[in-house]
């Protein structure tokens, strides 16, 4: 079994939610985390209560100029990198009826094209490294269609897809490459929720909490070198999918 420590860890969406429990997680087992996210009044704040071992990275991952000065600045700040987690993202639920096209192309460009843009981003360093991970926050929603939320769960299945061919493509250059899929988790992604929905949600002990899934990626990244956990389902017990 490998372990974190002294490790760097870059975590994109890192301000908040996932990100945020995943930085916490990777900081308690002795890793660097380098906190990619593009609110920098949060970045700020969240380095502060997260201490030395932690490092903001301002990044807009939808300015393709931006993405493509974030490596130099985690090298530059940390002097190497080991994971990088593609965790940033957004929802877009309900009827495509009433949708809103427009929302859609943004959480698309975010889900989809930002996050395949920020893994293309490390990888030639990595494979020249030969040695890292990659984890994609993707959903369940990645792996069965959620009737009420259909542009996410395309958009999720497009990271499948590229998480699952990447990793063919890397693994020959000793990078492991795998993909989490939570089912509902209590972050800022659900806000746009209907209050009695939320609460009948938390009622029911359908919804999970960010730690929850950070200790699964936590388990993902310490595997032997020699294992990798391609695709990783968590799901409350109330779900039933």
């Amino acid at each position: 079994m490998s372990n974190l420590a002294g490790k760097v860890v870059a975590i994109t969406g890192a301000a908040s939610g996932i990100g945020l429990a995943c930085a916490q997680a990777c900081i308690a087992e002795g890793a660097h985390v380098a906190l990619v996210d593009h609110d920098e009044n949060a970045l700020d704040r969240v380095g502060t209560d997260l201490g030395p071992n932690a490092t903001p990275i301002f990044t807009d991952l939808m300015d393709k100029d931006s993405v493509a000065q974030m490596l130099p600045q985690i090298l530059h700040h940390m002097g190497r990198l080991d994971v990088f987690h593609a965790n940033a993202g957004a929802y877009v639920g309900g009827d495509v009826l009433n949708a809103d096209p427009d929302a859609w192309d943004r959480m698309l460009n975010l889900n989809v094209n930002s996050a395949f843009r920020s893994v293309h981003a490390v990888l030639p360093y990595l494979a020249k490294q030969g040695s890292g991970d990659v984890v994609l926050t993707s959903s369940v929603a990645g792996m069965i269609p959620v009737v009420w939320e259909p542009i996410y769960t395309a958009s999720k299945h497009a990271v499948q897809a590229f998480s699952h061919a990447v990793r063919r493509q890397m693994a020959k250059h000793g990078v492991r490459v795998g993909a989490i899929q939570p089912g509902p988790v209590v972050t800022a992604l659900l806000d746009d929720w209907p209050k009695a929905k939320m609460d009948q949600a938390l009622a029911e002990g359908s919804l999970m909490q960010p730690e929850e899934v950070a200790a699964c990626i936590v388990f993902m990244l310490t595997r032997p070198p020699n294992v990798t956990i391609r695709d990783l389902v968590l799901l409350p017990n109330a779900v039933d999918l």
